[in-house]
């Protein structure tokens, strides 16, 4: 633990789609952890926060240095969002940065204490001209993948990943229109302003010439390890009884699937996803909200009996965690695959948007510990192969070898002598300096 001054206020920036708050919450949950005299105000909307802190999630106990604050989202009132998610992303990035002017304001006014660091997202580019104007360190915080292909720029050490790989907002033609597009393509433009860009992955999982890289772009690159993958097990609970279930199965023998809190694959797939499923035999658990769960056919539910388990929520570290699991079908979101790695289970990869391609690319071709379904798309067949290669085939020993190395590799990388503590350290230094 740190000696810190109690006078220390910084303001957390949340993006508050998709895994992105999760991650940067749990981040400021370790830091509030080692620096109790430093007063943390995590600001994020009020869904968001209230997804977050809800009692279905009893892991995100908070520390009490940290504060959340409820920003405007910039949906108008009586406003019904389409089913197009992009559509909330940009009413919020068009409420930006004044809602999150405001929510700081607040958080002085409560506190009496004036802001002495910005940590952000670092999709909020914004955050860089808020931190100048506040004359405070701005140190945005994100997946490695996010960060290198939002500066469209060749990627050293990674020759295997294509421009198809890029997130499409990244390459949308119509940047001007987007106002998610415009500001991805910022990122690169503005991270190098960064005091230190703190990055949601480990020194070792990358190509040498890719760390030689980033170092060479930013002023300080610190890789303080898996954020999520490291969430404290919530020991005794069992909400939905996956748990329970798993402890009945035998070793390396469940497929687990999740497509993470906004991805969800077209009608045609979930039935093809299901077909395999039931004709495989393989023991399934299946994360899937109650409202999608009602698209599969009523006896797909009915006949898999005892072979599958299918529920709304999981809790995703803890299910990987276990001894039972062999595979995750996954959208390859990188929380998801962070979490994997840190247990050893090979991947089967549908990449849906956003750096889902590029990191089912590192997945297949960089750390070979998974495979992408074929043609991008599932059906029943091309998940059959899938599941045989991973679970029977030769290849696939292979793959299952490389998982279980690249654990003990970030175990190493997360031990207290490890780059990663070493890096946290760093980034615990500079909030106690600023």
């Amino acid at each position: 633990m740190m000696e810190t001054s109690p006078h220390k206020h910084v303001a957390v920036l949340a993006f508050p789609f998709g895994s992105h708050p999760l991650s940067l919450l749990t981040l400021a949950r370790k830091l509030a952890n080692v620096a109790p005299g430093v007063h943390f105000s995590f600001l994020n909307t009020q869904k968001s926060n209230h997804s977050l802190f809800s009692t279905a999630k009893p892991d995100m106990m908070i520390s009490p240095n940290i504060k959340a604050y409820d920003v405007a989202d910039g949906v108008p009132e009586g406003h019904v969002l389409s089913s197009n998610p992009i559509e909330a992303v940009e009413l919020f990035i068009k409420a930006s940065p004044e809602n999150f002017k405001r929510g700081l304001e607040v958080t002085v006014s409560e506190t009496g204490k004036k802001i002495s660091c910005l940590i952000s997202d670092a999709f909020l580019t914004f955050a860089v001209e808020l931190a100048e104007d506040l004359h405070v360190p701005w140190i945005p915080s994100g997946a490695e993948l996010e960060v290198q292909g939002a500066t469209l720029e060749f990627i050293p050490g990674l020759s295997q990943m294509r421009v198809s790989d890029l997130p499409k907002e990244v390459l949308s033609e119509n940047v001007e229109g987007s106002l998610f597009a415009r500001m991805l393509n910022q990122v690169g433009l503005v991270l190098p302003r960064a005091t230190a860009v703190v990055l949601n992955s480990y020194e070792e999982l990358n190509p040498p010439l890719l760390n030689r890289d980033l170092k060479s772009k930013f002023r300080k690159v610190l890789n303080v390890g898996f954020y999520t993958a490291s969430l404290p097990s919530q020991s005794g609970l069992d909400l939905t009884g996956c748990m329970a279930w798993l402890d009945e199965q035998k070793e390396r023998s469940v497929a687990y699937i999740s497509f993470g809190t906004v991805a969800t694959p077209p009608h045609n797939e979930l039935i093809a996803l299901a077909e395999a499923l039931e004709v495989s035999g393989i023991p399934f658990l299946w994360s899937l909200k109650d409202n999608i769960k009602d698209l599969l056919p009523k006896e797909f539910v009915e006949r898999i009996g005892i072979q599958g388990k299918i529920v709304a929520w999981t809790p995703q570290t803890q299910v990987l965690a276990h001894a039972s699991i062999a595979v995750f079908v996954t959208q390859c979101g990188s929380n998801s695959v962070a979490e994997s790695i840190a247990n050893g289970v090979p991947l089967i990869c549908r990449p849906f948007f956003a750096d889902h391609h590029m990191t089912g690319r590192m997945v297949e071709e960089v750390w070979e510990i998974g495979v992408k379904v074929e043609d991008g798309i599932l059906t029943n067949s091309g998940l059959l192969n899938s599941l045989e290669l991973i679970l029977g085939h030769e290849k696939g020993k292979a793959m299952r070898d490389k998982a279980e190395a690249l654990k003990h590799t970030v175990q190493v990388a997360a031990s207290p002598n490890g780059t990663a503590a070493k890096d946290f350290s760093h980034l615990v230094e500079l909030l106690s300096m600023s």
